[in-house]
């Protein structure tokens, strides 16, 4: 049976949540049949929307396809396909290369079609799901904006990403909002609110940045935000506003908001590297290759058994002298290799902190042979602790600076995803940092998966007012406050 989406619902210790689903044949079936949640609601197949998040990442590139209960706002896992992306095709000779991964890998609009056509295909017939019949909506996004020159390349990445999944069998009807009601299949009809509000660009009720693109991964923050309020709700934890979220994939994003009603904005925002430091020093081992390896090929559950503790946290600060985490100052142009405008993003009110190492990755390669020398020194299990160490300070280092900045409210709730924020003992070790800034800590695996499948619910208005997964910690669904809003 699967897991739902591994979602750790912390406090003092972790927690895990765990609920099941065989496949999509069995949903259609009704295996909950005659389970009952919230106000006699009865758990049938219609209540579930399908929605497939499709991303493009510097490591990997995913196709994760969830089946959200309507009523409850408890998602589950149907299936997830993981293409590593250093394998995607060279482009031809014929072929616009549009940008490249923070690895170097360069893309073309043809080459990125190709690598999410086959995902989608690979993830739908695994999952027994019918592209037309089933699915409900697809929502493309991507992690490769480090590599990009420019702001504006990540769009023409979405378009590659839209190409592959119209190759794949997708209408452009599920990749976009419904117009009306009548855009709906039947057994969805009832679900939809888009009679009474309308999706107006705040996502789980945060708005985002105002004006010009404040920074490239700025979707990426707005789907982790959101996929960890989803998450959530397999916890006891009320993950609402106000809140800040952290994703750690091989690049760095997320965001502090504040509690705003009935929609808050983003204060902060979170960009630069992550997991790439993670694979900078696993590249210092003889353990993976040395341009395309990975922290992801060598880990196991068992790697951290024969790691000396003491000796991780030394060697993570020794890590951290090639780490620059600050405010990004009004004079750049890239942090992290990442490409921003600090001066929207001024004027939009959003403070931007950075994760870099050296100016703009150019201290890599001094990481990489750090990585070989504690490898040699200490052995891989001891450096695979010393890289929880390290993803644990960053977190340490990037709330310092918020909280300096005056950004994080009382009463914010911390979420993390991603594969260098959730993995070995990191959850404990973030615990340990930050347990006296947060009440409450959440880790969702998949974060940017369960984004899209509420931002799908979002642009067409599929909201659950007795479960509200937007709004105010502690507080009411908003749908009165923002039928008011749109009167105006």
């Amino acid at each position: 049976m699967s897991l739902i989406s591994k979602i750790f619902g912390l406090r003092s210790k972790p927690v895990i949540a765990k609920s099941q689903l065989k496949s999509f044949e069995s949903l259609k079936s009704s295996p909950f049949a005659a389970k009952t949640v919230g106000s006699g609601y009865s758990m049938k197949s219609d209540e579930y929307y399908i929605a497939a998040s499709v991303e493009l990442g510097n490591t990997t590139t995913k196709c994760i396809i969830t089946a959200t209960n309507l009523n409850t706002s408890e998602s589950y896992l149907i299936n997830k396909t993981i293409k590593m992306t250093r394998d995607i095709r060279p482009p031809k000779k014929d072929e616009e290369v549009f940008g490249e991964t923070v690895w170097g890998i360069k893309l073309s609009k043809e080459s990125v079609a190709e690598m999410i056509r086959d995902a989608v295909l690979d993830s739908t017939k695994k999952s027994n799901i019918d592209i037309e019949e089933d699915l409900d909506f697809v929502v493309r996004s991507t992690g490769v904006t480090a590599g990009f020159a420019t702001t504006e390349e990540s769009g023409k990445l979405i378009i590659a990403l839209a190409n592959g999944c119209l190759d794949a069998g997708v209408t452009p009807r599920k990749m976009a909002p419904a117009m009306s009601i009548d855009n709906f299949p039947d057994r969805l009809k009832d679900f939809s609110l888009l009679e009474k509000v309308i999706f107006d660009g705040a996502v789980v009720s945060v708005l985002p940045p105002k004006g010009k693109e404040v920074v490239a991964n700025e979707m990426e923050g707005e789907l982790v935000t959101a996929g960890i309020k989803l998450g959530a709700k397999w916890t006891k934890i009320d993950y609402r506003n106000p809140c800040v979220s952290i994703d750690f994939g091989s690049t760095l994003a997320g965001r502090v908001v504040n509690n705003d009603e009935p929609y808050a904005h983003t204060v902060g925002n979170f960009l630069g590297l992550a997991g790439v430091i993670a694979d900078s020093l696993v590249r210092g081992t003889d353990q993976v290759d040395k341009e395309g390896g990975a922290a992801i090929d060598l880990y196991t559950k068992d790697i951290l058994k024969k790691a000396d503790w003491k000796k991780a946290k030394l060697n993570a600060e020794k890590v951290h002298k090639l780490i620059d985490i600050r405010k990004v100052p009004m004079d750049r142009e890239r942090f992290g290799t990442v490409p921003l405008d600090p001066v929207a993003a001024e004027n939009a009110g959003t403070t931007l902190i950075g994760c870099d190492v050296g100016e703009n990755a150019d201290k890599i390669p001094d990481l990489i042979a750090l990585g070989e020398e504690l490898y040699q020194n200490h052995g891989l299990s001891t450096l695979f602790a010393t890289m929880d160490h390290t993803s644990a300070l960053i977190v340490k280092r990037l709330l310092k600076i918020a909280n300096d900045e005056n950004l994080i409210l009382e009463g914010s709730v911390l979420g993390i995803t991603g594969r260098a924020g959730i993995t070995g003992k990191k959850p404990e070790l973030i615990l340990e940092y930050t347990k006296n800034i947060f009440d409450d800590c959440v880790f969702v695996s998949d974060g940017l998966a369960l984004g899209s499948a509420i931002m799908a619910r979002c642009m067409n208005s599929m909201g659950t007012p007795l479960v509200p997964v937007g709004g105010k910690r502690g507080g009411p669904c908003i749908l009165g406050a923002r039928r008011k809003l749109q009167k105006k």
